[in-house]
């Protein structure tokens, strides 16, 4: 659309600490896939200031990778005060390392998809899937689960 804004990298960044130095939630479109199924390309996410409660295991960060420098959103698999071991749902076996607090930039409270709220994935299963992740499992369950999912999504079809 032409009134559409695009930013990314450093203005997008800048954007989402100036609209959370407010203590309001930041919305944009997600790219990538390295948290799919749950978060997909696309998606519109909403990232909200981190509060005086830290992450815990299974919540959805946006953080500034310390190597690359990038906008990040993995989900917490274990931490401590002080860092947090991140990985994306969609990435058996490469967790992103100690990310350190300072880097967390907000935690994701809100997915939507083609308008509809999406709430798989940030409800009370998140620590499920976290441990899932964690132990290299939810890339078996998804492997296996994904061929019965679209079986079931082509019958509903009218």
């Amino acid at each position: 659309m032409k009134n559409d804004l695009s930013l990314s990298g450093e203005a997008l960044i800048e954007l989402m600490r100036a609209v959370h130095s407010k203590g309001l939630p930041f919305r944009f479109n997600a790219g990538g896939h390295s948290m799919a199924p749950f978060i997909r390309d696309g998606d519109v996410i909403s990232v909200s200031p981190i509060s005086s409660r830290l992450p815990d295991p299974g919540d959805v960060v946006a953080f500034l990778h310390p190597e690359t420098k990038l906008l990040c959103i993995h989900r917490v698999l274990s931490g401590n005060k002080d860092a947090f071991l991140l990985q994306g749902d969609n990435m058996p076996g490469k967790p992103d390392g100690v990310i350190p607090r300072e880097a967390i930039m907000g935690r994701v409270t809100r997915v939507e998809r083609r308008g509809r709220r999406v709430r798989l994935g940030l409800g009370p299963e998140r620590l499920l899937i976290a441990l899932l992740n964690h132990r290299g499992l939810l890339a078996v369950i998804r492997k296996h689960a994904g061929p019965l999912y679209s079986y079931f999504r082509r019958r509903q079809r009218p």
